[in-house]
């Protein structure tokens, strides 16, 4: 989603998000400098680093007030986040992206080969600093992949199948996106030792800012311009993904005009007139109540944990996301 970066609002993580950097760029580097180049590019490309940020927050639950970051806070942030870059190298291959991050897709600029070579790298990368960490991190992080991948799989498997149900769709995404954040929070809260209540809360923290983080962001793809997108409305319905407003304007009233348009490749004439039948329908309006509910869930979830500088920071989150969630419904 386009906006503020929501950790901006928590000054005293700055310092530490810098030194992920610096973790970051040193893990990206391999004995070869061409290989170093392919895997640098996203890293040197930035991002809003909300998964690592959401770590390093976790972590920070139980510490006063401008205590710095531990290392093993800082080695667990860099290694949840370089499996999102790994991700989205193997992403764009799938995509056939030629942008990523305002800059030119490593698929588009190396080839496909390289980019899966180099995601790979990058995902090893993240097993070896989450290895040092010990077998609870290392154990969390793997399983977490293999959720990214299911979720995955789980969505490709529905590519144009009009019969693709919300639960279907909710399976995809938690292990797509909710996934990776719930561990971001919870890899946090093992480095600081908290005890298993502030734990799990930080888990339902995450699981539920990520399911509805890619709610609010598919619910975008239908009802934004393509100014605020950088790619054309709809984009999604174009490549078979049929995300939770599309689903829910098939089974209304709007189903079989939408049905008839889709079910296989579409020209821009039949995007067009099928993302006006899924505007028409409720099927934005509901998406938006159930990425309300997930927010407001990951909300209170932090009313368990006692206040601090790593709760602000999750809940200036959780705060930027649900006006993310109002401004949608606008």
């Amino acid at each position: 989603m386009a906006g503020v970066n929501p950790l901006d609002a928590v000054p005293f993580m700055q310092a530490d998000l810098a030194r992920v950097e610096q973790l970051l760029g040193s893990s990206a580097a391999s004995a070869d400098p061409y290989l170093t180049e392919i895997c640098s590019h996203l890293v040197a490309a930035g991002g809003k680093r909300v998964r690592p940020g959401f770590c390093l927050a976790s972590s920070a639950v139980v510490l006063p007030d401008g205590t710095e970051s531990s290392d093993s806070s800082v080695i667990g942030a860099a290694a949840v986040e370089l499996v999102h870059l790994g991700s989205l190298y193997h992403d764009d291959v799938m995509d056939e992206a030629v942008v990523r991050r305002q800059v030119e897709s490593v698929n588009a600029r190396w080839g496909n080969i390289r980019a899966i070579l180099a995601g790979d790298f990058l995902l090893a990368r993240a097993s070896e600093l989450a290895a040092s960490l010990g077998v609870e991190v290392a154990g969390l992080l793997a399983s977490t992949i293999v959720r990214l991948c299911e979720g995955q799989v789980l969505e490709l498997k529905h590519s144009f199948d009009v019969g693709r149900t919300e639960a279907q769709y909710l399976d995809a995404i938690h292990g797509k996106t909710a996934s990776l954040l719930a561990s971001a929070c919870r890899i946090g809260a093992i480095v600081a030792e908290l005890d298993r209540d502030h734990t799990e809360a930080l888990t339902t923290f995450g699981t539920g800012y990520g399911m509805a983080f890619q709610i609010v962001d598919d619910v975008l793809d239908v009802v934004a311009t393509e100014a605020d997108l950088g790619k054309p409305a709809g984009h999604d319905m174009e490549e078979g993904v049929y995300t939770l407003p599309v689903i829910i304007a098939m089974a209304s009233g709007h189903g079989e005009d939408l049905r008839a348009l889709l079910g296989g490749p579409i020209d821009t004439a039949s995007r067009d007139k099928a993302l006006d039948i899924v505007r028409d329908s409720d099927g934005v309006a509901r998406s938006i109540e159930r990425a309300r509910t997930f927010a407001n869930e990951a909300a209170q979830s932090l009313d368990t944990l006692p206040d601090g500088p790593g709760v602000r920071g999750l809940r200036a989150a959780a705060d930027y996301l649900l006006a993310q969630v109002e401004l949608a419904a606008a």
